[in-house]
């Protein structure tokens, strides 16, 4: 057989098994209708995982804020301040990002809570109601993340700020005793 024609006699045979898997998949969904609704649930759950990292990411970021927030408010030796508030300034026009973030944030759940399904009748499974309450759950708890991260984004450019004019204060108080 030549070379050439050995990566397409392979690349038509994966062709042949992926279309036979898919067209045995779809008999069963005929007769059964479980498998249908199996594979609508796992891509949800990809879903989920996709959309998991972004909330692991905002986790981490607010966390990071509130170490940052921290360490700027700790009494701590001029010298010492002066530095860290002078890295963390330069630190704080790149970490801009976190705003829009959450804020696209924001508006997806905004979003998928005016098009989420309700599950209040009686016609809803307990597990059905359970993944409607869950679904909730998170929304909240994703809201308060959101302003978490904007809040603490706040805070620091402000403390940043506030260190700022003090030293430039001081600067002006520690000219005016010199003249």
């Amino acid at each position: 057989m030549p070379s050439g024609l050995w990566p397409l006699a392979i690349s038509g045979f994966s062709l042949d098994i992926k279309s036979s898997i898919v067209k045995t998949t779809q008999k069963q969904d005929r007769r059964t209708g479980l498998i249908c609704r199996s594979r609508r649930i796992s891509r949800e759950r990809e879903r989920e995982r996709e959309m998991a990292l972004q909330w692991v990411i905002l986790t981490y970021l607010v966390a990071v804020e509130a170490a940052i927030a921290v360490l700027l408010t700790l009494p701590s030796p001029k010298l010492v301040k002066n530095r860290l508030v002078s890295l963390v300034s330069l630190i704080l026009q790149p970490a801009l990002f976190v705003v829009p973030f959450a804020g696209f944030q924001l508006l997806d759940i905004y979003w998928k809570n005016e098009h989420r399904l309700m599950c209040t009748s009686e016609i809803c499974t307990a597990s059905e109601r359970d993944r409607y309450e869950k679904s909730i759950y998170k929304a909240q708890r994703n809201v308060i993340l959101c302003a978490a991260s904007i809040l603490l984004y706040w805070s620091v450019y402000r403390i940043c700020k506030y260190h700022k004019e003090i030293q430039h204060l001081e600067e002006v108080e520690k000219k005016s005793k010199e003249l």
